[in-house]
Formats: C-alpha cells, structure tokens, sequence
C-alpha cells in the first residue's frame, strides 16, 4: 500500500466508524450538533497523530511484552494534555463533549492504529496513518451530526468553539413546523449511522462487483487471445 492509499483509507475502505466500527459510543452520544462532532474530530485528530509518532519512535525500544500498556500510558498522557487545553481555552465545548474527552484514551481507534500500524512503520508514515484516519472519523461525525442537527433542529450551525457567544454561522434548512425531533435522541442516533453504514457497505459491495467484473473480463479477453494464438 502506498501513501496516498494509506492516507485515503480512512475516509472509505477502512472507515473507522462506518466500515471498521470503532468509537461508536462517543459517535453515537455527541454528533447532535457540529459543535461537538468538530471538537471531538480535532481532539482525536491530535492525539492519533501524536501517538503515532510517539510510538513509532519508541517501537524499537520497547518490549515486547509490555508494548500494551506503554501505548496506553502515552495515549492518556496525550489526551490529558488535549482536555487540558480544552478546559482552558474552549469551557464551552469541555462542557458539550463532558466525559467523552477523556475517554479518547479507551477510544478503539487509537490504540487499533497504534498496534497495527505506528509499531510497525516509520515516523513520517505514521504520521500519515494518523491524519487520515483522524479526517475519516471526523468526516463520520460531521456527516452524522449534519443529518441529525438539521432534522431534528431545522437549522445548522456552528458558534467560535474559543467564544460561545460568536456564532459564526446560522441556516434554517427545515421550517420548524416540519422537524424530527426524535433524531436529537439515542434512537436518532441508531437509525443515522444505520443508514450511513448501509450505504457505505452497499457502496464498497458495488464498488468490488464491478471491479470483479472487469476483471473476468480481462481474464476472457486473455483467454481468447491465448487460445487464437494457438
């Protein structure tokens, strides 16, 4: 593989939410607004990036044995460190995302990219994992917290993260008369990343049939070739 391949895979192929299914508790609990799904998409963007980089600087040096806790010893470091900065300079979205911040650290993502992947590879590819599928889940909150703001709202959007009285942006798509508010609850939460999830895998399943397809194709275009030239 790769690096643009590495880079790309987390926004489909190996999608952390909707193809891998990991983070989905924290998916599921805070992309009720865009606030929130941005918050927690930079959040775990930092910290995946960094660990990597950590751990891929350290997997020479560590045991075997241990190399567990060690990445979770240096994952917690890290989102300490983020919730930290979040507390001090965004209250507004430490309050939001509440208990979800630190919880980063038992995140299946992390951990899954640090074991699988910065272990194994160098700085600067780690790196890139890290980004890529820090974008992929971010990209997964958005869209989620998108569909499910704006049905059970009517209206999108976004205040200074830094100053919550500043909204930056504000659009009403849906007339109040005509909203869902059962999507800014648990059960619009489900049925949201049901959908994507589906469409995501229907999406891949289409995308190998044709690729399968085109490749017996070629395979009988091969074989009549063989066989004319005997």
């Amino acid at each position: 593989m790769n690096r643009k391949e590495n880079f790309t895979a987390g926004f489909i192929r190996e999608n952390p939410v909707f193809s891998l299914y990991l983070g989905i508790c924290s998916t599921l609990a805070i992309t009720t607004t865009l606030n929130n799904a941005i918050g927690m998409g930079v959040a775990v963007i930092a910290v995946l990036i960094m660990s990597n980089v950590i751990i891929s600087l350290i997997r020479n040096i560590t045991p075997n044995e241990i190399r567990i806790p060690v990445y979770i010893v240096v994952i917690a470091t890290l989102v300490k460190i983020i919730q930290m900065l979040i507390k001090a300079y965004a209250a507004s979205l430490d309050t939001a995302l509440g208990v979800f911040i630190p919880l980063i650290v038992v995140n299946c993502i992390i951990l899954g990219r640090a074991e699988s992947f910065a272990s194994k590879n160098n700085v600067f590819d780690s790196a890139l994992d890290g980004l890529g599928m820090g974008l992929g889940y971010t990209c997964s909150l958005i869209v989620m917290s998108v569909i499910r703001q704006v049905i059970s709202t009517g209206v999108l959007n976004f205040t200074n993260p830094f100053d919550a009285t500043q909204m930056i942006f504000e659009f009403r798509i849906i007339p109040e008369d005509y909203v869902i508010s059962v999507f800014n609850q648990p059960f619009g939460a489900f049925v949201t990343f049901a959908l994507l999830a589906a469409a995501l895998a229907g999406y891949k399943n289409a995308k190998t049939a044709k690729a399968e397809k085109k490749k017996k194709a070629q395979e009988a275009a091969q074989a009549a070739l063989a066989k004319e030239a005997k």
